[in-house]
């Protein structure tokens, strides 16, 4: 085993994870025995990669931002960035509603599957809570997320990654300072974050020796937390229809690395394909950037001071899988009810609301459906039809959410590489282990 590249052992605990959970589906007391002794494992794993994610972005950004030595070269970096993402998320909302104005899913969709939906799923509390932050957030001031951006206490910002723009807007504003001083007295700082980033990566070097066992842990726990089976067939297509969308974006982005940084993309997809698998796995971007900026930084090249800071923002910002799937839900759950809202200028609509939806949306599960309720709203979709549309699309949304998860975290990396190559930022690879530096007795 210890022979096996880390992205086959975590495939293998991915496997092994799915066929360990239909086994104990099929256990008397099986999905409570996953519950009491296995999901421990999974939620540990992913705690610990949220322990670093703040710390890190802290040290690499700052670092980054300080080696500039300009700051114009900040300036250039930040605004191609900002542009690519944009870009991106408006081809992959594009792409789901030309793929579920296609295919037309909800056609497919009977009115005794919509009643059954509605009696499992429209008075839950999910929904209610769902309904209400959509509704906080929208009736937000068009600049509320400007105002979000900024601190009023670095520290408790520090304490909770659902503020990650604000770690970000902090650790940006401290490294063009620390570019403004002198270099004297800069340098002791420097030197601090410049070891602590060092640190962090070692820790994630360390945790990710358990990755194997830890996805096993959440995938047996998804499929003994998996909903009814028949609504799960009865929503295939739709179901079908995003992932297919998912699938068209990655060799958007394997088209954009083998045209404009002339990269190999099955190159890249093995240097990456750690950190989408645990995108799948954990469905949090936010968790799985430690990962990302690991692989981005030492397997793929792009330089500390580029990936340092369009990862974070990535993570952060862009969601294109997220955005994709908002496309192709608004779209379906009008086919099925409400199909006179299906006209050109909503889904004009859609695209736009998608975009500036996704800009600080947090990048934890679920928060795709606050999204989503978002553009609803928007087009003008009936409010007493909200509960239902969301029981459309609850039995099925915890596996869209981890395939959407690896599609932004992929975007995310490709736009690194993109932005690097532009800055002439793309080096070779210097791939660390977890035990470089350690002594043997």
């Amino acid at each position: 085993m210890e022979k096996l590249a880390l992205h086959w052992k975590i495939m293998i605990g991915m496997v092994l994870g799915i066929i360990f959970g239909l086994v104990m589906t099929s256990v008397s007391g099986g999905g409570n025995f996953v519950h009491d002794w296995i999901e421990p494992m999974g939620k540990i794993f992913v705690k610990m990669l949220k322990l670093i994610a703040v710390p890190l972005i802290l040290a690499s950004l700052i670092k980054g931002i300080s080696d500039l030595k300009d700051i114009s070269k900040f300036k250039t970096m930040g605004l191609r960035t900002i542009v690519i993402y944009i870009l991106t998320t408006v081809i992959a909302i594009t792409i789901g509603l030309a793929l579920v104005n296609t295919i037309k899913p909800g056609n497919g969709i009977t009115q005794e599957t919509v009643d059954t939906l509605k009696i499992k799923y429209s008075n839950s509390d999910k929904a209610t809570t769902i309904i209400s932050n959509a509704k906080a957030q929208r009736e937000s001031g068009p600049l509320q997320f400007l105002i979000d951006m900024v601190p009023d206490n670095a520290v408790y910002a520090m304490s909770n990654n659902k503020l990650m723009l604000q770690v970000i807007f902090f650790s940006i504003f401290l490294g063009i300072c620390m570019l403004l001083v002198s270099e004297k007295k800069a340098k002791p700082l420097k030197k601090f974050f410049d070891s602590l980033n060092e640190v962090i990566l070692k820790m994630v070097d360390l945790i990710m020796l358990t990755a194997p066992y830890a996805v096993f842990a959440l995938l047996a726990t998804v499929i003994v937390s998996a909903d009814d089976p028949d609504i799960l067939l009865a929503l295939l297509r739709y179901g079908g229809v995003v992932v297919l969308g998912l699938i068209l974006m990655i060799i958007f982005y394997l088209t954009l690395i083998t045209i404009y940084t002339k990269k190999s993309p099955l190159w890249f997809l093995k240097q990456i394909s750690p950190a989408q698998l645990l995108a799948f796995s954990t469905s949090s971007s936010a968790a799985t950037l430690p990962v990302t900026m690991e692989r981005v930084e030492e397997h793929i090249g792009v330089d500390k001071e580029v990936a340092s800071f369009v990862l974070p923002v990535g993570a952060t910002i862009n969601m294109d899988g997220t955005s994709l799937y908002q496309g192709v839900a608004a779209v379906f759950i009008m086919q099925v009810l409400w199909p006179e809202g299906l006209v050109f200028s909503n889904q004009l609509i859609i695209i736009l609301t998608a975009l500036l939806a996704s800009i600080g949306s947090a990048a934890v599960p679920g928060a795709g459906m606050v999204m989503l309720v978002i553009v609803l709203e928007a087009i003008g979709f009936p409010s007493n039809l909200l509960p239902i549309a969301l029981a459309l699309i609850f039995a099925i949304d915890r596996p869209l959410d981890m395939c959407r998860t690896t599609v932004n975290v992929t975007g995310d990396a490709t736009v690194s590489m993109i932005v690097a190559k532009s800055l002439g930022k793309l080096r070779n690879p210097n791939v660390k282990e977890w035990d470089d530096h350690y002594l043997k007795s």
